[in-house]
């Protein structure tokens, strides 16, 4: 009886550990997704604080490449584009309301609450909705264009981004048949050849530039929502 009920006491204890030790775990997550976003909201900001160029109006709203994580938003890729550009970013987010950990910062929420007149929009994105139901990402799309009517609309699909290449023609495919069934302009760039940082997710200064000027040398493909 001593050993069966010592063993049944072993065992309990065995479990408030693992009760215990799974609880830490989310906490210590739940608090490296708080500090992550909390730095994301801090970088948008920023981002949406540097306006440049000269001319008509033109917002960008996108993800961590319209910010230009790992390089500065001095050196990201809307800053190769004409006219007086605008950014809307957020590090993690996507079309669809689940791509971020930091709350519905998808491209429509955001555009909802803060959308400076523009005449052209480029929407840039797709990376972070790799691994989203399509259903969720039309969704997105579709209450984005709601937003932006009487707009020219240029989307850009994700770059092959190596960490991320295998599921990047199953998004560029979707939303170059969502862009063209809505009448807007659609940019692939599943084939572009571009250099990324060490993390094979993000680009590097180059790599900047060279999406920035396929992104200008397309602005001219922009259209309003079924037109």
């Amino acid at each position: 009886m001593l050993v069966r009920i010592r063993g049944a006491w072993f065992v309990a204890v065995g479990v408030v550990v693992a009760v215990v030790a799974t609880a830490l775990l989310l906490v210590t997550r739940a608090g490296a997704d708080t500090d992550r976003c909390t730095r994301f909201r801090d970088a948008a900001d920023d981002r949406a604080g540097l306006v440049t160029g000269v001319g008509a109006d033109l917002l960008v709203i996108g993800d961590s490449y319209s910010v230009g994580l790992g390089v500065g938003a001095a050196e990201s890729w809307p800053t190769r584009l004409p006219g007086r550009v605008r950014v809307g970013g957020f590090s993690g987010s996507g079309f669809s309301r689940g791509a971020s950990p930091c709350g519905d910062v998808s491209y429509a929420a955001r555009a909802a609450r803060d959308l400076p007149e523009s005449e052209i929009v480029v929407v840039e994105g797709g990376l972070n909705d790799f691994d989203q139901p399509a259903a969720a990402v039309e969704d997105g799309f579709e209450r984005l264009l709601a937003r932006l009517d009487d707009r020219r609309v240029l989307v850009v699909g994700p770059a092959p981004a190596p960490e991320r290449a295998a599921a990047v023609p199953a998004v560029d495919a979707l939303l170059a048949d969502l862009a063209r069934e809505h009448g807007v302009g659609y940019l692939s760039m599943a084939e572009a050849d571009l250099p990324y940082l060490d993390d094979g997710l993000h680009l590097t200064v180059e790599g900047h530039r060279q999406f920035g000027d396929l992104v200008a040398g397309a602005l001219s493909t922009a259209r309003q929502p079924g037109r």
